[in-house]
């Protein structure tokens, strides 16, 4: 996926809970059925495993959303790491991933988001089942999955003559192998670190997501030719991400010493080789590690028995033209036939075939057809990010390729070879991995309207079929926000990052999502994307406050706007739930509450006093995180309550209170930490809105519902349902027990009760 920064409060303070109050015990776990809200994809699909003996099984690693294995009946993907808790959330990023050529059964993962300080170190984890369950090998180095360069691989890698010994190849500290399947993991001291390290030559670091910001080792690969079974393959290559010195690196001796392959391009950056049937190695050369635009790449071809060189890079990239190579592929049954990919080009990355071992190229997307069927949103997105692209070893017509949105994949790539053009299809069905921004389920009408990172969000008319595209206009980068009317639910509001030009970071529609509008004018100086919107519940009245600026007001529909009165800037506005005339905001670490009653114009302030004391502002660290957890996420903020005008509760980080129309807040026990909040229909014969929350409560970490008013909860997710990091949550107001689950990687989800009252 184009990446949405993920905050590291989850990884660096996911276990500071402040337990205060008598604790409630939660009470019998109900069963609940959880499915994705479908999208489809969403996110990098950074690599792919195709076990060579057994048709249809196949793996595939994203960058932040986990694992996945594909159904060979129905063709849809199984998630893999779903039972992750938040404490294990830096392992949602699958750095690499590798299969046993000699034993089906066996995946490895290798699993971490990022490198940076603070964040815990990466872990290998060990399937003998097909990923059903996992064990665990600590590392002792961190992993990148979410960085730059993640596209690149594979750096993890098990030797086809022997299963117990495998190769991973850090960001920072080398090469590792293991004897033993990977229960252990030794480094290769053998390995020069020169080869590696960055030095002077390398320039200054790039930033996050251009470049690795390191001389990484990007991947590994076993000559199968040079061993026999049972005996470790002699000949291991390794790729480098430098430029202007040695980048590919060969052992003939089981990896006892390396040394540089002669004669090797060293103007770009190898980024993925394949090795052919016949012997010779393909490798992909680029500028950059990627994901993002690059300047210059070709492909080269070496035959290790001679070890000459031939250049044969399909388009040759130019100062008008920039871009790079990201993979190139070989058919297993037929060493001749090849696809390589481009990386970062302007106008869409081109997928190129040659059978005739790169004598020779077609384009073949000039005559491609694309089925986007499966997730129509991705019509609206240029093809991008082919960092690994796959022809299935059972069946020469089927190759898949990565995009930052999932993936496709042709049934008739053979076609190309006879000048007929080729068919792709959306192949990312069961893949969910996006950052839900924030979840607005209207009191009629459809089910749910999503905010999402990097996509424009989704009207979801049916929770298990993708969205007909994308709302627009206006067509937005990101989604941060979408609220809409309690009294007039076919009002709805929602902004974000304007993609292609666009000049308005709002869009409503008057019709419950069926067709969007944009407003006539933004506020002078045009507010950024990033921030909140709340809207009155007649649905006249908006108040749109950007992320750290001044909140405005319109009352008609963004023909003119108005800067609120009475609020320090940035700060966060709801709507009473039943007065339209009625706003509400807080300060939570000036320990101040707001009131507006002329729907929004002006704002009042009031001291928060909360009875155990004023809250304290933790100081964010990098990325903009807090040990408050993740600051896109539900915690620290005011919600309405449903039917009960000036009703509001507070979800802090630390705990949850409850405060009447104008009086004191009260402190709710049981609760120790909160990352995600909602409310939801009430249960039948009750008036109390059910709660639902992600945190904490009686010492136990999970997802938590309340029907009495958070007197006593109930755990509705279980410890194979976890998602790694949860940053929203809402209940239905149309359906009792209905839940929404937003995630950061793994895309929304929703549960119901496998028994209703």
């Amino acid at each position: 996926m184009n990446p949405f920064k993920p905050l590291l409060g989850a990884l660096l303070g996911a276990q500071l809970a402040l337990a205060t109050g008598a604790p409630a015990a939660p009470a019998a776990d109900p069963a609940y059925a959880w499915k994705p809200v479908a999208i489809v994809g969403g996110g990098f699909v950074s690599g792919f495993a195709l076990h060579p003996a057994v048709p249809g099984l196949m793996y595939a690693r994203t960058d932040m959303g986990g694992a996945y294995r594909r159904d060979t009946a129905t063709g849809t993907w199984t998630p893999l790491l779903d039972g992750l808790a938040l404490k294990d959330v830096n392992l949602m990023g699958v750095e690499s991933l590798a299969v046993d050529p000699n034993d089906p059964d066996v995946l490895l993962l290798a699993c971490g988001t990022y490198t940076v300080a603070g964040v815990p170190n990466g872990a290998l984890l060990r399937s003998a089942d097909r990923g059903k369950t996992f064990q665990r090998t600590a590392l002792p180095f961190p992993l990148g999955g979410n960085e730059g360069g993640r596209g690149n691989g594979e750096r993890l890698a098990v030797d086809p003559n022997d299963g117990r010994v495998l190769y991973l190849a850090s960001r920072t500290t080398g090469l590792w192998r293991s004897t033993d399947a990977g229960r252990s993991l030794q480094r290769v001291d053998s390995f020069p670190d020169a080869a590696w390290q960055r030095d002077a030559s390398d320039g200054p670091r790039p930033g996050w997501g251009g470049s690795d910001g390191k001389a990484t080792i990007n991947f590994v690969l076993f000559d199968p030719a040079s061993g026999a079974r049972g005996q470790p393959s002699r000949t291991v290559y390794a790729g480098v991400s430098v430029v202007g010195r040695p980048g590919l690196w060969r052992s003939t001796d089981a990896g006892a010493s390396w040394r540089p392959v002669p004669g090797a391009p060293t103007q770009h950056r190898p980024m993925r080789a394949a090795l052919a049937g016949d012997g010779r190695l393909y490798l992909a050369f680029a500028s950059e590690p990627g994901p993002h635009r690059m300047t210059d790449g070709s492909v080269w071809r070496l035959d290790p028995r001679t070890d000459t060189w031939a250049d044969i890079t399909p388009a040759r990239p130019g100062a008008t033209d920039p871009f790079g190579y990201a993979t190139v592929a070989v058919d297993p049954a037929h060493p001749q036939r090849l696809l390589a990919s481009t990386a970062g080009r302007g106008a869409g990355d081109q997928l190129f075939r040659s059978t005739d071992a790169g004598a020779t190229w077609t384009e073949l997307f000039k005559t491609a057809s694309f089925d986007a069927s499966a997730a129509p949103y991705v019509a609206d997105t240029h093809l991008h990010w082919l960092y690994d692209v796959r022809i299935n070893p059972a069946n020469p017509d089927h190759a898949l390729f990565t995009t930052g949105y999932g993936g496709w994949e042709t049934l008739n790539l053979t076609d190309a070879d006879r000048g007929r053009p080729t068919r792709w299809q959306v192949m990312s069905r069961g893949i969910e991995e996006t950052v839900a921004l924030a979840l607005h389920s209207p009191t009629q009408g459809v089910p749910l309207v999503t905010a999402i990172g990097d996509y424009s969000g989704f009207v979801h008319t049916d929770l298990d079929q993708p969205a007909a595209g994308n709302p627009k206009p206006p067509f937005f980068g990101n989604t941060h926000d979408v609220t809409g009317a309690e009294a007039a639910p076919e009002v709805i509001v929602r902004i974000g990052n304007a993609r292609d030009g666009g000049t308005k970071n709002l869009g409503y529609s008057l019709d419950g999502g069926a067709s969007w509008r944009e407003p006539a004018t933004v506020p002078a100086g045009k507010l950024p994307g990033d921030g909140f919107i709340a809207v009155s519940a007649d649905g006249r009245a908006w108040v749109w406050t950007p992320k750290g600026g001044t909140p405005h007001v319109t009352h008609d529909r963004g023909d003119t706007w108005t800067p609120v009165q009475g609020l320090p800037a940035g700060t966060r506005v709801i709507a009473d739930r039943v007065n339209p005339q009625r706003f509400h905001a807080m300060a939570l670490f000036d320990d101040r509450l707001f009131s507006s009653r002329d729907a929004g114009l002006t704002f009042t302030a009031r001291p928060l006093a909360l009875p155990d004391g004023p809250v304290t502002r933790t100081a964010p660290g990098s990325h903009n995180q807090s040990k408050r957890g993740d600051d896109r996420g539900g915690q620290d903020r005011l919600y309405a309550e449903p039917g009960r005008e000036g009703v509001l509760w507070l979800a802090a980080f630390h705990g949850l209170y409850r405060a009447g129309d104008g009086g004191a807040f009260q402190r709710l026990p049981g609760v120790s930490e909160i990352h995600a909040f909602g409310l939801g229909r009430a249960a039948p014969r009750s008036k109390a809105p059910a709660l639902v929350l992600a945190g904490t409560v009686a010492g136990r970490y999970g997802l938590f519902r309340s029907t009495d008013s958070a007197t006593s909860w109930q755990r509705i997710n279980d410890d194979a349902h976890q998602w790694g990091l949860i940053l929203q949550v809402s209940g239905d107001p149309k359906v009792f027990g209905r839940v929404y689950v937003g995630t950061h990687g793994r895309g929304v989800l929703y549960g119901d009760p496998a028994v209703r009252p």
